[in-house]
């Protein structure tokens, strides 16, 4: 009889999304400590979490998929990205802000493979409470509890879709920091409606729309588009990530 083999069986991308983001987040969790306790000023907090997160990411993706491009808002840019089909798409630190912020709980970090036109993995870790969600096993979306629905937008600003949105559907609003932070509010049922039009990066919202739509959750561009990932201009205009029954409501406020 063959002897069983001892090596352990390699990561899928959604398994290897999920490690990362979740090892990357209690990194980050450690460090912040650690700088609090030592008097490091916010912006040294910020700047050692986004180095922290931007290195350990890259090098567990160097060592477990050499062969795939990596686009992440703290690396230089990887030409690779242009003539391949699998790309990693990167937010180590998600709200560094917050993160510099003593006790803020909304920043995540962001792990996404874009793959033959199609998010084929991704996680957000929300590492302060301990979260993390991924492609697979989905998130199971909460029911509808709400006799108003309830919107999440930026904590500086409600941008102007938000607030077409948010009078049409008559919406409570909540605030939140990291772009991850606000999607996976929706994702875990805390809230109703994400909608942003004041232009983020790739990166911000790859892995949580993997998320969001591994969930069953619609996630798509402002005029109802689906969004397109690793284009070769890193910005995108805006986003929607709501419950699927909302869908048209949210879209009509906004076009009529």
């Amino acid at each position: 009889m063959p002897e069983p083999d001892p090596r352990p069986e390699p990561e899928s991308d959604p398994q290897l999304a999920v490690r990362l983001a979740r090892e990357a987040g209690e990194q980050l969790v450690e460090l912040r400590e650690q700088l609090w306790q030592s008097g490091a000023r916010s912006w040294d907090v910020m700047d050692h979490g986004d180095a922290a997160g931007h290195h350990f990411i890259g090098e567990q993706l160097r060592r477990h998929r050499p062969d795939d491009a990596v686009l992440d808002e703290e690396g230089a840019e990887d030409p690779r990205r242009f003539s391949t089909d699998r790309v990693w798409i990167i937010d180590p630190l998600d709200g560094t802000r917050e993160y510099g912020e003593a006790g803020r709980h909304d920043w995540a970090v962001h792990v996404a493979l874009w793959d033959h036109d199609r998010l084929a993995a991704g996680a957000v870790a929300l590492p302060a409470l301990d979260v993390v969600l991924g492609t697979e096993p989905p998130p199971e979306l909460p029911p509808a509890s709400r006799t108003r629905p309830r919107i999440i937008t930026s904590r500086f600003r409600a941008p102007y879709a938000a607030v077409l949105v948010a009078n049409a559907l008559e919406c409570d609003a909540v605030r939140l920091g990291s772009a991850g932070a606000k999607a996976m509010a929706v994702v875990l049922g805390e809230a109703d409606i994400y909608v942003h039009d004041g232009g983020m990066y790739q990166w911000d919202s790859a892995a949580p729309a993997a998320v969001a739509l591994a969930a069953g959750l619609h996630v798509s561009r402002i005029d109802g588009t689906p969004i397109v990932y690793n284009d070769p201009d890193p910005w995108l205009p805006d986003l929607i990530i709501c419950r699927p029954e909302l869908a048209d409501p949210v879209l009509r406020a906004l076009w009529g």
